[in-house]
């Protein structure tokens, strides 16, 4: 059966890193233990402010998971397929949820619709969210071409429908940027300054100043990553942690820059011969002046496609869009 039409976007990505971008910091991904979610595709994990991990699964349940006993607590059913979760001081947590919006699942369980359009249009796809001192929300939607069961249409059109939204405390939206390769992970710094910003299919992160004299301008602060960074988050360490959801493909690296019709033919291939990601747990970590301080990668088969990660006091929790469950690491956090 001929798959979904693609629009492709010509893009000459930058020379891949040799040897896959390893390096003196790349080691040994080691699995220790694994949180059951009871349920199916923990796209995004993080710590609550009591060291619980936070997470949404393919049912729609919201899920608070003890990482010491693995005891777990449904929050709240989202009524779609939640992926970015931050959880907020009082117990709530904000939910980007790829059928429904930006949502806020109260202490009590009831769930909020915070932006369910923008200028008319239905949010599809909202992927990460994060809130500022004065109550403004930024979040990021992927594609407005594609559905998170088909995400890998948009890697091969490159349609760079990716935005990053604001929600201001008045409650109007604001397309902050647009264009993006398919807009993902989002940090906000310590200080508020700015925001840190995963493009997926442009192997970048890219910061957002939003105070200063540069507030407003976007510049890239890790460029021509070696795979695919995914959901991002700042650790209790003060590092920036990617999880890096596949390592780059050098067959669609080079249909990239070429006429769209070699890349629909590439799409409609049977699955068992295109361009595919390999398999690889993998998540890095950067100081905020960009500079690596961790890499850490596992082909065991113990772990795959991580498209989230979390640290808290030297722990780190992995999520999985594939995966039915948590896995927890270990990590040297000496200087």
């Amino acid at each position: 059966m001929t798959r979904r039409h693609i629009r492709p976007t010509r893009w000459r990505p930058p020379a891949a890193a040799p040897d896959g971008g390893r390096t003196s910091r790349t080691g040994r991904l080691a699995v220790v233990r694994r949180l059951p979610t009871g349920g199916h595709g923990p796209e995004d994990v993080r710590f609550d402010q009591d060291g619980r991990v936070v997470t949404g699964t393919g049912d729609g349940r919201i899920l608070r998971i003890d990482p010491a006993g693995g005891e777990r607590t449904v929050l709240a059913e989202t009524g779609g397929r939640p992926l970015g979760v931050l959880p907020e001081p009082d117990g709530g947590v904000l939910v980007c949820d790829h059928d429904r919006g930006l949502l806020r699942v109260d202490p009590d369980g009831g769930v909020e619709v915070l932006v369910a359009a923008v200028d008319g249009v239905p949010v599809t796809f909202a992927s990460n969210v994060v809130r500022g001192p004065d109550g403004t929300v930024w979040f990021t939607t992927s594609t407005d071409r594609w559905d998170v069961a088909h995400y890998e249409g948009d890697i091969y059109e490159h349609s760079c429908t990716g935005r990053l939204l604001r929600l201001d405390p008045d409650g109007t939206v604001h397309t902050v940027l647009s264009g993006l390769k398919f807009a993902n992970g989002l940090v906000l710094a310590p200080d508020a300054s700015h925001l840190l910003l995963a493009e997926t299919a442009g192997y970048r992160i890219s910061r957002h100043w939003l105070a200063g004299p540069a507030a407003g301008t976007t510049e890239p602060l890790v460029d021509n990553l070696p795979g695919f960074p995914d959901n991002l988050s700042l650790g209790s360490d003060g590092l920036l942690w990617v999880a890096i959801a596949a390592p780059r493909n050098a067959l669609l690296d080079r249909l990239l820059p070429l006429p769209g019709v070699l890349r629909l033919l590439a799409w409609n291939l049977p699955a068992a011969i295109r361009p595919a990601a390999a398999p690889i747990a993998w998540v890095m970590a950067f100081d905020l002046a960009g500079r690596p301080v961790h890499d850490l990668r596992a082909t065991d088969g113990s772990y795959g496609f991580v498209t989230s990660v979390a640290e808290r006091d030297g722990t780190l929790a992995l999520g999985s869009l594939s995966r039915d469950d948590i896995a927890l690491v270990r990590v040297d956090t000496r200087p």
